[in-house]
């Protein structure tokens, strides 16, 4: 296995000046191919804006950020979108379904954006929703299923073009503990079938079933433990209340990137 992620001394500065807010405070990580990380912290701990610049979703103001050996930040905006749409599975919180679309048409989206022809997009988009087990909800909308069906119409749309790196943002925060079950085993499989899984969350129990736990407080890492290193996830992690907001405007900036046009082009 390879470095994926290498983070080094990455900042990230809004309203520069007296009034500054630091939302990552020099951080520097490394995610290897395969790995199962958990990043953990309460709201506004600069979690959200870690995965942010993870994501290719928003670039550092200090730092570099080297994703699969490619330094992103002389990439220019056509170039990470294509990394997010070939490099990276989003899932997030809000589900960010397309509300008049089917669950299989919502699956085929990025596919259509990478320019997948319509016969294999829809093979692909079939296989995945079968693999989260939703072979008989292919024709639903997201009004006519459960918050845990449309999480894992979600996970589908995320892993049907295989990418190597799945970033799942609080994708529990909305479902009940059985519905939790089911996406956490979902995560859990796609690991074990060699996908890297950086999990984003708030909750230690979540957090627990990863590899490796990075702990961060006020936009810095506090903490990084882990299979990885020989040791064992610390279980006194950060005690955390209430909705994570920085990934609100995640979802929104990735929800508006996927509203195009279904061109069914052959």
């Amino acid at each position: 296995m390879g470095l994926l992620v290498d983070v080094r001394d990455v900042s990230k500065v809004y309203n520069p000046g007296e009034n500054e807010v630091r939302a990552l405070d020099h951080v520097t990580v490394s995610i290897e191919e395969g790995e199962y990380v958990a990043i953990i912290g309460q709201s506004g701990s600069g979690k959200s804006t870690l995965m942010n610049i993870l994501g290719c979703l928003d670039v550092p103001t200090e730092g570099e950020y080297f994703l699969h050996g490619n330094n992103v930040m002389e990439l220019d905006d056509d170039e990470l979108s294509d990394i997010r749409n070939k490099e990276i599975g989003f899932i997030f919180q809000g589900f960010n379904l397309i509300a008049n679309l089917t669950a299989l048409e919502n699956v085929e989206l990025p596919l259509i954006y990478r320019g997948v022809k319509k016969a294999k997009r829809e093979e692909l988009a079939e296989l995945a929703l079968e693999k989260v087990g939703l072979g008989n909800r292919m024709d639903h909308k997201p009004s006519e299923m459960s918050g845990g069906q449309q999480q894992r119409v979600a996970i589908a749309r995320a892993i049907a073009q295989a990418p190597p790196v799945i970033l799942a943002d609080e994708p529990t925060g909305n479902l009940d503990t059985h519905s939790t079950q089911d996406v956490m085993e979902i995560l859990e499989r796609l690991h074990e079938e060699g996908h890297t899984v950086i999990l984003i969350t708030h909750n230690n129990e979540i957090a627990s079933r990863a590899d490796r736990l990075i702990q961060i407080r006020d936009g810095c890492i506090e903490s990084d433990v882990g299979r990885r290193k020989g040791e064992e996830v610390e279980s006194d992690t950060v005690s955390t209340q209430g909705e994570d907001l920085e990934g609100d405007a995640t979802s929104r900036e990735y929800e508006n990137e996927g509203e195009g046009t279904r061109d069914d082009e052959e």
